[in-house]
């Protein structure tokens, strides 16, 4: 890519002969070179699960969370570069506030996605920043109901009843794709995506890993608890086992 983007991927504002801008397919790399996001929504809420690769045996358990709580009843996976995303999600909880201050109710979910889209965008149209190497999976329950969007590095932001990010994307969006997920509860989902995730992670190429699961609910958002973590871990392997066995 670099040989073909040479002297037009200096600039997030230059585009090539062909109408491409390299610095966003560059950021849009950094998230496919990433660990696996996953977010589903389901009847009752949304559940976000992250695999979150551990780069060090010297990292600390539970560190450099990749879920982040951005208002009570809203939370978000990241994709991507990590230093990247934190601002992202600073300043989706600014645009939270800031919501809260002017209007005395919560943001929605919608509202908050566009505003994070827009704020993204902007990065893509000036030749002093560069694009976000992140991508955004948004997850919150307001009065429309549970909601789930995903914004790219280069600002596009859509609703998703399941969505993913990283580099097993295109394998975990097969898996969701066998799901009914209009069936399944937060409970169900927690359960498949865990086996999706361990199912795609590569133990023979791939480091260790963590794995990461929140919920979005009319409960709020929330990590799970390690109890629900490890039954999710359990199943994931369990099914992981049968299907070697079969």
């Amino acid at each position: 890519m670099t040989s073909v983007g040479t002297g037009y991927d200096y600039s997030a504002t230059t585009y090539s002969p062909e109408g491409r801008v390299f610095q966003i397919e560059y950021a849009s790399k950094a998230v496919d070179n990433s660990g696996l996001s996953i977010g589903v929504r389901v009847k009752d809420g949304v559940v976000l699960g992250v695999e979150k690769i551990r780069v060090s045996k010297m990292h600390v358990e539970h560190s450099n969370r990749r879920l982040h709580t951005v208002e009570r009843h809203i939370g978000c996976a990241d994709a991507g570069l990590m230093a990247d995303a934190r601002n992202v999600v600073n300043r989706a909880r600014s645009e939270a506030a800031n919501y809260f201050d002017n209007y005395s109710h919560s943001i929605p979910v919608r509202a908050l996605a566009e505003r994070i889209a827009g704020f993204m965008q902007a990065h893509t149209l000036y030749g002093h920043v560069r694009p976000f190497g992140c991508s955004i999976l948004l997850a919150g329950y307001d009065r429309t109901g549970p909601q789930l969007y995903m914004i790219e590095p280069n600002g596009i932001h859509l609703g998703y009843f399941g969505c993913t990010a990283g580099k097993t994307r295109q394998a975990a969006k097969t898996e969701l794709e066998k799901l009914k997920l209009n069936e399944l509860t937060c409970e169900q989902a927690i359960k498949e995506v865990a086996r999706i995730i361990y199912k795609l992670h590569d133990e023979n190429k791939d480091k260790d890993f963590e794995l990461e699961i929140a919920c979005a609910n009319a409960n709020g958002f929330k990590v799970v608890s390690k109890e629900i973590l490890e039954q999710a871990e359990n199943y994931a392997k369990e099914s992981l086992n049968d299907e070697m066995n079969e």
